[in-house]
């Protein structure tokens, strides 16, 4: 396991990276499978997801509740475009905070690495303005910690 990296590219691009010590394919079932997903993709501590939606195919729905247990939450909405198994997804997401944010356009590649899997999750913004939105969030903090039970889980 190595530490996330989160960089900027250009005006719209975010991009991730971490290593895991597991398998591409596994890396990769824990980003498609719901029972997988509600284990590890939680954010911050004291978030739950009392509804994953991942049909896992081209045209398939995404959808991510969180709850924080005391009545308050948000979600995601989504489909995938693309699926290449235990390579590469392609997806396009929006929060609802509550309204919803413009279209991100994510691709998520894994890629064997030795004993384990160099993920590289590339996500590109409508504008600038959005990609900053998107980053005053604490969305590091939280995918950082997602990442961590995604350890566990895998």
């Amino acid at each position: 396991m190595t530490k996330m990296t989160l960089r900027t590219e250009g005006d719209t691009h975010v991009v991730v990276v971490r290593r895991f010590s597991a398998s591409p394919e596994a890396v990769y079932r824990a980003h498609t499978e719901p029972r997988l997903i509600q284990q590890w993709m939680l954010g911050p501590d004291g978030y739950t997801m009392p509804v994953c939606i991942s049909e896992a195919r081209p045209g398939g729905r995404i959808r991510f509740e969180w709850s924080d247990g005391a009545g308050g939450g948000f979600h995601l909405t989504g489909e995938y475009l693309e699926l290449e198994p235990y390579s590469r997804i392609v997806h396009i997401e929006r929060m609802h905070l509550p309204d919803p944010t413009p279209d991100n356009h994510c691709e998520t590649r894994f890629e064997a690495d030795g004993e384990g899997t160099l993920m590289t999750l590339r996500m590109t913004l409508p504008s600038s303005e959005m990609r900053a939105q998107m980053l005053a969030t604490g969305m590091e903090h939280g995918m950082e910690a997602s990442y961590a039970r995604l350890d566990g889980v895998l």
